[in-house]
């Protein structure tokens, strides 16, 4: 897989994590860098380099690390989790203070010396989007951004989504990365393309005869995505307010889904070829009329403006609902719905296409449609429901079963790895399959821009936390 600027992904690597006492940290980037380093993933010299705001020195942050790993995955053994807390350093800095980065390039030279080599550097941005501006711009004026000058190591980046707030802003951000870094070296997380259920499509669709001949607008006629949480906004309050989930899940995770669920079959399955198929489809979003735009249900939960740093007048909402269409022979005129909620009545991500119905003509009975389910969380699997005959001599009545696959069911696959886990080990190869490109984030963009405009104009309602899908779209 390319490297951008090094040999391969496993020579002596420093990952820098900025943000290193934020919720994401804690959550999702120590436990998943410990279980590639149980699994024996990570290079073997290898050091996280922790750099916050707070009051830590190296062993006190390591408590802090290892309080969030059990968090997570329960008691460790002490032989178990000490080795790799100690490739933990913590360095206190300011992001906007060019002492603070003068301090880390210092580390990252000693570390060097130590290594005896100029190791691979990976600056995950594990912070707020506001801040990447800042945090980008004080890299550059360090000199930490420049790679090795004898080409030894690489330097990458990792930013979370969303990449801007609208197609003027993710130009802007696009413009400064393009000036600091190569493509090959930018890698934009949305973690749901790590996901190994939605990797699992194209799998599906591509090895199995069965289906791909089926997969378009002549047998297909509706498609559904969705992604509800039960959890509220909790401690996100100050940044999603203003954020909302249009531009939290829905210009990245569900047209990702969609790109993955409507993409042409791929030439090769490299990173720059895949990248461009399902750029492909998110270009062919027809962009929603004046009248449509005004047809898209928007709604927060009742609750949300006493969360603290949300502003009490807030028109912020946690939930949405919209219809797309594709251009294209192949799903043209395939109404696709995009859905997506903060405190719902279940956890449920799953994308689900519905066939058109037929006729059993050998008795002119109506067959019902089969409907394909891929749950992407929880209860991670695949289910088609199909019809068959009830049994008995005079009986010509159908009635509904299920086929189905649950990967918790699967031996091998008990302990599906971590999106995250997924993600830093990609991004230390450099296998950049699974990030989004700079196409692809201009084409959501471009979808979802126009519907942002208008966002005003249309009715924000109130639901109560805990409804149901269709309790909300009904008004209920």
């Amino acid at each position: 897989m390319a490297n951008g600027n090094g040999k391969n992904g496993v020579e002596p690597t420093v990952l820098v994590v900025f943000g290193a006492t934020g919720d994401l940290a804690q959550r999702k980037i120590y436990p998943s860098l410990f279980d590639l380093y149980q699994k024996g993933l990570l290079p073997k010299k290898f050091l996280v380099i922790a750099f916050g705001r707070r009051e830590f020195y190296d062993e006190s942050y390591r408590t802090f690390v290892r309080e969030s790993i059990q968090k997570r995955k329960g008691e460790i053994e002490k032989s178990a989790i000490d080795p790799f807390l100690s490739t933990v350093r913590y360095i206190r800095g300011e992001f906007e203070n060019m002492d603070s980065y003068k301090g880390l390039s210092d580390v990252l030279v000693e570390t060097d010396v130590r290594f005896n080599v100029c190791s691979n550097k990976l600056f995950y941005l594990a912070v707020p989007p506001t801040l990447y501006e800042l945090i980008l711009t004080k890299l550059s004026k360090s000199g930490l951004s420049i790679p090795c000058a004898n080409g030894e190591g690489w330097t990458r980046v990792l930013i979370e989504k969303p990449f801007g707030r609208d197609i003027e802003t993710a130009h802007k951000l696009d413009r400064l990365l393009g000036k600091l870094f190569k493509e090959v070296q930018i890698f934009r997380i949305d973690h749901y393309l790590a996901k190994e259920t939605l990797q699992n499509i194209l799998a599906f669709r591509f090895s199995n005869a069965l289906f791909e001949p089926l997969w378009n607008r002549k047998h297909i006629e509706r498609i559904e995505i969705r992604a509800f949480e039960k959890e509220k906004v909790l401690n996100r309050g100050s940044l999603y307010d203003g954020l909302g989930a249009l531009r939290d899940v829905g210009q990245n995770h569900l047209l990702s889904m969609l790109a993955l669920i409507a993409m042409e079959y791929p030439k090769d399955f490299s990173a720059q070829e895949m990248q461009k198929q399902r750029a492909n489809v998110i270009k062919n979003l027809i962009p929603l009329s004046s009248s449509e735009i005004k047809k898209v249900r928007r709604a927060h939960y009742r609750g949300f403006t006493e969360v603290e740093g949300v502003d009490i007048s807030s028109k912020t909402e946690t939930f949405f609902s919209l219809t797309a269409r594709l251009k294209g022979s192949r799903f043209k005129g395939v109404p696709i719905e995009l859905s997506a909620g903060k405190a719902l009545e279940e956890d449920r991500a799953e994308i689900t296409v519905y066939f058109k119905d037929v006729v059993y003509a050998a008795h002119d009975i109506p067959s019902k449609r089969n409907v394909l389910t891929f749950r992407i969380q929880p209860d991670e699997g695949i289910s088609i429901l199909f019809w068959v005959k009830k049994p008995g001599i005079t009986e010509n009545a159908v009635h509904p079963q299920t086929l189905s696959f649950k990967y918790a069911d699967a031996k091998e696959t008990l302990h599906l790895p971590e999106a995250y886990e997924q993600v830093l080990f990609d991004c230390i190869r450099g296998d950049q399959t699974l990030f989004a490109s700079t196409d692809e984030v201009e084409a959501a963009w471009k979808f979802v821009t126009p519907i942002l405009e208008k966002w005003g104009e249309n009715k924000l309602d109130t639901y109560e936390p805990g409804a149901s899908f269709e309790q909300i779209v009904k008004g209920n």
